[in-house]
């Protein structure tokens, strides 16, 4: 699969002739609604087997066979160069389609309103043929242990029918904010948490659930022990219900890191008691922050790094977001949220406003300002085929267990086909 970047002057037609493929089937892979008004600096996914890489300065045979995972010798048999032949800037190198690498693949869904709509049971029809876990968001706890369940709707048997895993995902959240009060009042009472857990493990199986998920945010520092001793006694019992056990983590970069989000969360503790646990790398740009990129490949890797002091990476699913931000400048701490926004929409954006997309090679991630109608500025960070390629060649070279999006529902077709394109993903049992 082949990545392209829209230069000035390019239309569908040409790119298409361009890698010998009809234009249909990009704008098909792609979903381009308006094949005739492509964006300066738009990312598309071309469908051939395999890609094109064009040398640059500073490349060598060895450098650019490295890069993608193959030998040098190998990479000059196949373009039908001598290893020992200078490269010229611009010159055409065919990289074959690489093995593929076995990950599983998680996706929330947040259905909100007391309903499932029928964009989400869309998004989810789509996506499930990728997926190994389908996580419907979230079973809330109750004060007495109860649990008042997401909206469910058919996401059930989309899983069952797509050879999906149903992961119940258990939250403190409370009047829709995690609540560190809720975290206490279960963390320090045995026999109110043994209740739950039974009602949990009842509720999994009643409802076909497969995997158990803990997300509980925002504890006290103070109840670190607590909610080890918790998580212990409900790794125990969940998985000899035969259930899997995983949780949710915030993005640390080491173990003394402090705040509320961050303290209460034991990295190397949750590698020994689950059977992998989901690292939310996302949201370092945030509706209420200053503009930046969502999930900057730098930052990701620093958590990552970490994280693999703690645990091996085959517990480890990297958070992934499927959206971005358009932020009002300037920016104002407490006053207007960013909205947020699909790729898809973006890139729709971004041609109605007719400006161009850059990229952040820094931070592997595509941006674009413009002024609305008001004459007020604005700045939009969000991904696309590049800043993903990014990610899952981070997957690989860290050897983590695969990739977990924050939320269905939000259009983004490069993703998966990508996806598809980098990896076998496995399926539930």
């Amino acid at each position: 699969m082949q990545i392209h970047v829209v230069k000035s002057g390019e239309s569908l037609w040409g790119i298409a002739q361009r890698y010998g493929v009809s234009y249909q089937s990009i704008a098909e892979i792609n979903q381009i609604p308006n094949p005739g008004q492509l964006v300066i600096g738009q990312s598309m996914v071309i469908p051939i087997v395999g890609q094109y890489y064009y040398v640059q300065s500073g490349d060598s045979l060895w450098s650019i066979s490295r890069r993608f995972g193959m030998n040098y010798q190998e990479l000059a048999r196949i373009n039908a160069i001598s290893v020992g032949s200078p490269l010229s800037i611009g010159q055409r190198l065919y990289i074959p389609r690489r093995p593929e690498r076995t990950v599983e693949v998680n996706a929330y869904v947040e259905p909100l309103g007391g309903t499932v709509t029928e964009a989400q049971r869309r998004a989810t029809r789509e996506a499930s043929p990728f997926l190994t876990y389908l996580a419907p968001f979230s079973f809330r706890v109750n004060r007495d242990a109860t649990l008042t369940p997401p909206p469910l709707g058919d996401l059930p048997q989309i899983a069952r029918d797509n050879g999906v895993i149903a992961m119940m995902v258990v939250t403190n959240l409370e009047q829709g904010q995690f609540s560190n009060e809720l975290g206490r009042l279960f963390l320090n009472n045995p026999a109110l948490a043994d209740r739950l857990i039974d009602n949990i493990i009842t509720t999994a199986r009643r409802l076909g659930f497969n995997d158990v998920h803990f997300d509980f945010e925002y504890l006290r520092p103070e109840d670190r022990e607590a909610y080890n001793n918790f998580l212990r006694k409900a790794s125990t019992a969940i998985r000899g219900a035969g259930f899997l056990f995983s949780t949710a983590l915030a993005p640390k970069t080491s173990a003394e890191q402090k705040g509320a989000w961050y303290e209460a969360h034991d990295y190397r503790f949750h590698g020994e008691v689950t059977d992998f646990v989901v690292i939310m790398t996302y949201e370092w740009g945030y509706s209420g922050g200053p503009p930046m990129p969502v999930s900057p490949i730098s930052e990701v890797r620093k958590v990552l790094n970490y994280a693999l002091t703690e645990m091996p990476g085959s517990k480890i699913m990297m958070g992934q977001n499927l959206y971005g931000y358009d932020w009002t400048l300037p920016f104002v701490a407490g006053g207007q949220y960013a909205k947020a926004l699909s790729p898809q929409a973006a890139i729709a954006l971004a041609a109605r406003e007719n400006v161009a997309i850059q990229y952040d090679e820094k931070a592997q991630a595509p941006f674009f300002r413009y002024r609305d109608d008001a004459g007020k500025e604005h700045v939009v960070w969000f991904e696309d085929a590049r800043s993903m390629q990014a990610k899952f060649d981070l997957i690989k070279e860290l050897g983590l267990r695969g990739i977990s999006y924050w939320k269905l529902g939000l259009p983004f077709p490069q993703n998966w086909v990508l996806l598809e394109d980098n990896f076998v993903i496995k399926k539930g049992r």
